[in-house]
């Protein structure tokens, strides 16, 4: 076990870490952190996009810090367990949660009694990533691109079914996002997770959904499925090709995005200490390809913290937006 740093040491942290990662460190950092080893709350099972981001950050924080970041996967309940125990850890900064729409955004429209305050009791500290969902048509859909698409749901309001992973998720509340924003009706049909939504896709029984892009690539490449847009304003570097929605419709974005939290009164120099940190590894080949192994990225406008919460903001509004035109009430 590492002895805790002091402030020589952690200036050697970050002139000279095991990852060759240079950073500033802030005029108010005088204490040493991390002093012991930092818990990593993940509220998703191992292998997801959340579990990934959380590794991918605790595998290039521990060697440059100099004590283990260790994940703890804590699944169920769309990520509210994990948020409800980073909620009551000691804000010292060594514990961190990875945290998803889910159980930051969404959540909080859907259970009635939460264990958190998701607007009070955390601070977020940054965007380890976000990944675009790609839009995904039937081949028996007459549209080859959005513009086409979107005549078609037009001229039959209702006749286009698009699949989900269940109400109030990602997926559905993309879905009506973007059907918003199109001005065109679709007809929600909600699975118990994308697989199977998936499967009724390419049988046809639906004909549209928003997903993920390592779920979609192997049907876009067997021409089983259509690909039509994705969800980023920028290209997606797997699908070149594949314009993005905001190309068609100005400003429109939707992301499955994953912040690093910590528990509200953290000190201000660890929040910053740690979100320095992350904008110099992010840049690292390695990192940067394991980020777009998963389809996942870290935008370059939300590098800033102030970006952060400002998405934040925006992602709450929205979601409350959706979520009172789809009449859904916390249960």
């Amino acid at each position: 076990m590492p002895s805790t740093p002091n402030r020589r040491q952690t200036l050697q942290w970050l002139g000279a870490s095991a990852a060759g990662i240079a950073l500033p460190l802030p005029a108010a950092f005088a204490q040493a952190f991390p002093s012991k080893p930092v818990r990593v709350l993940v509220g998703a099972a191992p292998g997801g996009p959340a579990d990934f981001m959380g590794r991918a950050f605790s595998d290039a924080a521990s060697p440059a810090l100099g004590q283990p970041f260790v994940v703890d996967n804590k699944p169920g309940a769309t990520g509210t367990i994990a948020a409800g125990m980073a909620a009551k850890a000691p804000a010292d900064g060594h514990t961190l949660l990875i945290g998803a729409p889910g159980a930051i955004v969404v959540a909080p429209h859907l259970i009635a009694k939460l264990d958190y305050d998701a607007d009070k009791d955390f601070t977020p500290i940054t965007m380890l990533g976000a990944g675009a969902f790609v839009l995904v048509v039937h081949p028996s859909v007459p549209a080859n691109n959005l513009a086409e698409l979107i005549a078609h749901a037009k001229a039959k309001p209702g006749a286009l079914n698009y699949g989900s992973g269940g109400n109030g998720s990602s997926g559905q509340l993309c879905s009506e996002s973007f059907a918003t924003r199109a001005g065109v009706d679709l007809t929600h049909v909600p699975y118990k997770g994308d697989g199977p939504a998936v499967n009724d896709l390419l049988a046809g029984q639906i004909q549209l959904m928003f997903t993920a892009p390592n779920v979609a690539m192997p049907h876009i490449k067997s021409g089983r499925l259509k690909a039509i847009a994705v969800t980023s304003h920028e290209r997606m570097g797997a699908l070149p090709e594949v314009p993005s929605v905001h190309e068609a419709l100005p400003d429109f974005e939707y992301l499955g995005w994953i912040v690093l939290f910590a528990p509200a009164a953290t000190p201000a120099p660890v929040v910053d200490a740690l979100a320095a940190f992350w904008a110099q590894a992010r840049n690292q080949s390695a990192i940067k390809s394991k980020l777009e192994g998963l389809g996942m990225y870290p935008p370059a406008r939300y590098a800033s913290r102030e970006a952060v919460v400002g998405m934040l903001r925006a992602e709450k509004t929205r979601t409350a937006q959706l979520v009172k035109k789809l009449g859904i009430t916390p249960t």
